[in-house]
């Protein structure tokens, strides 16, 4: 009888299982269960290392201490989720401001802020400022002699050719409100508005480059709806257009933002202040080859993250988390200026995102008018 009993009870959460399992699936691919869609939301994304499977998976990243939540780049090849290595320790804690615009619901979730830097790791690399986080098998000696030399390409900064193109593998990430202590559980992390999501982001950098005399173009095409899973197939055939149309784009910018969720209860904004004034930090995520991902360029892409870091790490310290530097290909084979920017986490307010855009936008001006090319 207890057997019976034990057998019926792991039957029933089986059955729970799959159905939650298929409401998540059928939510992240159409979104068409408005009432439970933020709660499943968050769920899929948890859930995608192994809902997604297949060739080009998405799923779930997040540096932080604890447990991986939510998601903006994909899982390695293998499938295989990789949280980096960090804990508390290795960043600041700060007290989030408090607002009285919105109403802090009875779900609230705790948000904490968070200003990354390097561990004591020896996976952390340093640079003449910022780090390196090298998740390879590349020794720290090879890393360090390949970004003391300069990106192999030039630009023109003519103010008219197309030399840099902004896009968004999952561009409807969205951000917080306000700076909050609190995050409504039931809130949507994703927005459709390009005003609202990371897209808006990306006009910002797009502006400092612009102001610079760098020709830029900010394809603002949402891979991701109504569909997250192939998001990255669908970007790379974007970026392949733009590069047979204008041969003269060198940089790629894939600009996302991250999730970081150490507990059911708590997210963590990646936060800084610099001028005094509340900014998110940036993490370049720069991929590299095991042999098997047809990446032969992929250090010429670390020497461009490398510069960009070491700039921005110069002009506003504490704007970047490390180099994010480990076996991950999204679509930077494409071109050897392609990097993915983490642009603050989903507990960062709109606004932090906007002005870190901002500061990125202007030191990624300066690193590139540095490669301009004589005469």
């Amino acid at each position: 009888m207890k057997r019976w009993m034990i057998r019926r009870k792991q039957l029933a959460v089986r059955a729970c299982a799959a159905l939650l399992c298929g409401c998540i699936c059928y939510t992240a691919a159409t979104k068409t269960i408005p009432l439970f869609s933020p709660f499943l939301e968050r769920m899929a994304l948890f859930s995608a290392a192994v809902t997604f499977g297949g060739g080009g998976q998405e799923a779930v990243y997040a540096e932080g201490s604890g447990t991986v939540a939510g998601s903006t780049v994909e899982t390695d090849k293998s499938g295989v989720t990789s949280t980096p290595e960090s804990s508390l320790a290795e960043s600041s804690e700060s007290s989030a401001e408090s607002s009285a615009a919105l109403e802090k619901p009875e779900n609230a979730g705790v948000v904490k802020r968070q200003t990354y830097g390097a561990g004591t790791s020896s996976v952390y690399i340093p640079l003449s400022a910022g780090y390196i986080k090298n998740g390879t098998k590349l020794s720290a000696d090879t890393i360090q002699k390949t970004v003391s030399q300069k990106p192999s390409f030039e630009i023109l900064a003519d103010g008219k050719t197309p030399e840099v193109l902004i896009m968004h593998t999952h561009a409807t990430e969205s951000y917080q409100p306000g700076i909050y202590d609190w995050y409504d559980k039931a809130g949507a992390t994703r927005n459709q508005d390009t005003a609202q999501n990371t897209c808006r982001v990306g006009d910002e950098i797009a502006a400092q480059l612009t102001a610079a005399g760098i020709g830029v173009i900010h394809d603002k095409t949402l891979h991701d709806y109504p569909s997250y899973n192939g998001a990255y197939e669908r970007s790379a055939e974007t970026v392949k257009k733009y590069l047979k149309q204008y041969p003269s784009i060198k940089v790629v910018l894939d600009v996302h933002r991250d999730a970081i969720q150490p507990d059911d209860n708590t997210i963590i904004a990646p936060a800084t202040t610099i001028n005094g004034k509340p900014c998110a930090q940036v993490m370049i995520i720069s991929g590299a080859d095991d042999g098997t991902m047809n990446m032969p360029h992929y250090l010429e892409n670390l020497k461009f993250s490398a510069a960009l870091q070491v700039q921005m790490e110069t002009d506003y310290p504490t704007l970047t988390r490390p180099v994010m530097f480990s076996y991950r290909k999204y679509n930077q084979d494409l071109t050897t200026g392609s990097i993915l920017l983490e642009m603050g986490g989903h507990a960062n307010s709109l606004d932090e995102a906007i002005y870190c855009g901002e500061l990125v936008g202007k030191s990624l001006a300066k690193t590139l008018l540095n490669l301009k090319k004589n005469g």
